[in-house]
């Protein structure tokens, strides 16, 4: 696939090299002139947003009607500046980025993994799991593939409002990390009974 990434930091280089290890194209977006968000999300046939959630508003108002009939991939935590979590209960950061983006495939993945960990999705020998939500089937279908070719266990977690749940599983996952000391050397993964399993037992 032909993947657009917006922004350059932590998150968006190590996505970005995950996915070109995975033989993906993959072209950056920034405010640099030199990368303009149009021309690069309309290359692109899936757009990654790693972004914080606060610049959603300003790249939707200058460039939202480039992003239609995009996948676009929330990959943020949607924290207020004193780390607490932004919003829940009745909406999400990803529910609120569709409204900005309407004729968008806005999938949530990836926020729960600390970027060191999402080159590969792989920690001390183990696949760490990949929860996504989404709306429409071929959005997801989309990040799923992005996430197994990086190496991820993937786990389809339903619609699109089952952000306001991977939300606050990113923020515990950051005070996991910093405010109970335990570091970035840290992820989730889901134990469940694989389907082959399942086939064989039959």
């Amino acid at each position: 696939m032909k993947i657009a990434i917006v922004g350059k930091g932590n998150v968006g280089s190590a996505l970005g090299e995950g996915l070109r290890l995975a033989r993906h194209e993959v072209r950056y977006a920034s405010k640099d002139p030199k990368e303009p968000i149009a021309d690069v999300v309309l290359w692109a046939d899936a757009v990654i947003l790693a972004v914080p959630w606060t610049s959603h508003k300003v790249i939707a108002a200058s460039a939202g009607k480039f992003f239609d009939d995009k996948t676009v991939v929330d990959v943020s935590n949607i924290l207020t500046p004193n780390m607490e979590l932004a919003m829940g209960f009745t909406t999400s950061g990803a529910e609120e980025l569709q409204k900005l983006l309407p004729k968008a495939r806005v999938v949530k993945a990836f926020n729960t993994v600390f970027a060191q960990n999402m080159r590969d999705g792989r920690l001390k020998g183990e696949r760490l799991t990949a929860f996504i939500a989404g709306d429409n089937i071929v959005g997801k279908e989309i990040v799923r593939k992005m996430a197994e070719d990086i190496g991820f266990d993937c786990v389809d977690t339903g619609p699109l409002s089952s952000a306001r749940y991977l939300e606050p599983l990113g923020m515990l996952n950051i005070k996991l990390g910093y405010g109970l000391k335990m570091g970035t050397d840290i992820g989730f993964t889901l134990v469940r009974e694989r389907a082959a399993s399942r086939s064989r037992a039959a």
